[in-house]
């Protein structure tokens, strides 16, 4: 063990997590009336917003694995808020759209979403931002790997 006290307020991890559960709850809050998670919200802007088409693309594009993303687009289907149609090729692939529930919702929440975003750049500068943001790519740039949430 190293001479120096462990001082949980002083870690890498705790401070990032913490961070992250303190941006989390108060998005969620913004979301909640609307009956969405976090994920859900992501889920709903990389189809509507990102141009993401497939499923595959969306487990890609959050850093989810396939079967989280099957379980997080049906519950989207059902909630009629995510279309699957078939693809044009051969009828096998699937293509993701959003609804028109889908779009007015993301219509609806995006102002309070961005507000909350605002609330916490607020803090920083923008160069603190932008060597944050770089700071975080570093981190977790050559790990592999996908989760089952985000």
């Amino acid at each position: 063990m190293s001479d120096d006290p462990y001082r949980l307020h002083d870690r890498l991890g705790f401070r990032l997590t913490r961070a992250a559960r303190l941006m989390q709850a108060r998005l969620e809050t913004v979301l909640a009336p609307a009956g969405l998670t976090r994920l859900q919200w992501c889920a709903l802007t990389a189809v509507g917003w990102e141009g993401v088409a497939t499923p595959s693309a969306l487990a890609g594009h959050l850093g989810i694995t396939r079967p989280a993303t099957s379980r997080l687009v049906t519950g989207l289907e059902r909630a009629d808020l995510i279309a699957r149609d078939t693809g044009p090729a051969d009828g096998r692939a699937r293509i993701l759209s959003l609804t028109e529930t889908g779009q007015t919702i993301l219509s609806r929440l995006w102002p309070d979403v961005a507000e909350n975003q605002a609330h916490f750049t607020a803090k920083l500068s923008p160069e603190d931002q932008s060597a944050l943001l770089r700071a975080l790519a570093l981190i977790a740039g050559d790990e592999a790997g996908s989760l089952d949430g985000l």
